[in-house]
């Protein structure tokens, strides 16, 4: 009997143990790919003196910053005040789907692409829902999923890729922001026509949350934010935030420090590794050397819809001085595939858990829709880079 119990309460441990990791493998693709990438690139060069030069320590500042912020602003719902404010402007579905679109958009150049979709997603997800206008769901996510990617492409911290060439190149931000403005108003246009024509003027009201924002919380996170987009600009040195964004949120909100995805980050200093690495093996380096040399802009938006475009950003960029197509490439190509981009598997994490019988239906839309908008936006670069 005891026998039993004690075999009984093994195979119990081990079955939570068990789903416990496959939950967080599920949860965390791109980091489980990016680790198994370092380390099987470790056994080809193994780990030395030079595995210190291969981290681009500002990169990762700035985003720990930015994203510490993004959590302490989030957790007093700062974003959902302001995006049920424009949400609640407009009173019919098309409006509606259009204005999420929006601030997603919105959302991706101020607190990057992923953290746009975990703040608006839940929103998207509450207004369709509560108006009884979840036909329109998997739509609405496509297109805010869209967003993301291609509403950061503006700015140097849209997009964690941005930040690392921005940083990497020394870009001045007049030549970044005029060589993203092309594909980012033809972005802008897709989304606007595609909402145009899949989504009725059908009447809905949204019910509104009464939120009160803390007047000096609010107030001192937005310096804070605002310390944080100061250092991306390079205005101030990077390891100024790193000690007084840390302390501050000590103090005012332990949990936003708890809440910063370290996994996004570990992923950096897994992609790091892997393209240091890839970057020091003579054939890889005479392959992409080769290849980039022929067309920067279109080998890197293919390596996005295998690779996803954060390691893309930071493998290419071991082989091309050309960052200007590398920049385009790896914006654009963050549409294709579900795995292109990082918040594309955040979009799909968040719409199966809803409807979990619609994946194959959310798939083959997602498919129809990004590969439709990653050769429009392919083709025009091609055409204004002529």
């Amino acid at each position: 009997m005891q026998i039993a119990k004690r075999h009984y309460h093994y195979h119990y441990h081990f079955h939570i143990h068990w789903s416990g990791i496959l939950r967080f493998l599920k949860k965390n693709v791109v980091l489980c790919v990016a680790l198994a990438a370092a380390l099987i690139t470790s056994f080809i060069v193994p780990p030395d003196a030079q595995y210190l030069d291969y981290f681009d320590w500002k990169t990762l500042t700035c985003l720990f910053c930015v994203l510490a912020v993004v959590c302490a602003l989030k957790n007093i719902s700062f974003f959902t005040v302001l995006a049920e404010k424009i949400v609640g402007l407009f009173k019919n579905a098309r409006a509606c789907v259009l204005a999420l679109s929006y601030v997603t958009f919105l959302g991706s150049m101020l607190i990057a692409n992923d953290m746009a979709l975990l703040t608006f997603l839940p929103l998207g997800y509450f207004v369709l829902s509560s108006t009884g206008k979840t036909k329109y769901m998997a739509f609405t996510f496509i297109m805010q999923n869209i967003a993301a990617n291609l509403g950061g492409m503006l700015t140097p911290f849209g997009n964690p890729q941005n930040l690392y060439l921005y940083t990497k190149f020394n870009i001045p931000t007049g030549e970044f922001t005029a060589t993203m403005l092309p594909p980012f108003l033809i972005s802008v246009a897709l989304i606007t026509l595609s909402c145009l024509i899949f989504v009725k003027k059908e009447p809905l009201e949204i019910e509104s949350k009464k939120i009160t924002l803390p007047k000096w919380r609010t107030i001192v996170y937005a310096i804070l934010f605002t310390l944080s987009i100061v250092i991306v600009f390079r205005v101030i040195p990077f390891w100024i935030g790193l000690i007084v964004i840390p302390v501050a949120l000590l103090f005012l909100d332990r949990k936003a420090l708890k809440d910063v995805d370290y996994c996004l980050l570990l992923t950096f200093v897994a992609f790091f590794i892997f393209a240091g690495n890839m970057s020091r093996i003579p054939f890889v380096q005479d392959l992409f050397g080769k290849l980039l040399a022929k067309n920067t802009l279109l080998v890197s938006i293919c390596s996005c819809q295998v690779i996803s475009n954060v390691p893309s950003a930071i493998l290419l960029s071991q082989f091309t001085g050309n960052y200007t197509e590398l920049l385009l490439g790896v914006n654009i190509g963050g549409v294709g595939t579900l795995i292109s981009s990082l918040a594309s598997l955040i979009t799909f994490r968040e719409y199966t858990t809803h409807y979990p019988e619609k994946t194959k239906r959310y798939l083959l839309q997602f498919s129809a829709f990004n590969f439709a908008f990653l050769l429009i936006l392919t083709g025009a670069q091609m055409l204004i880079l002529l």
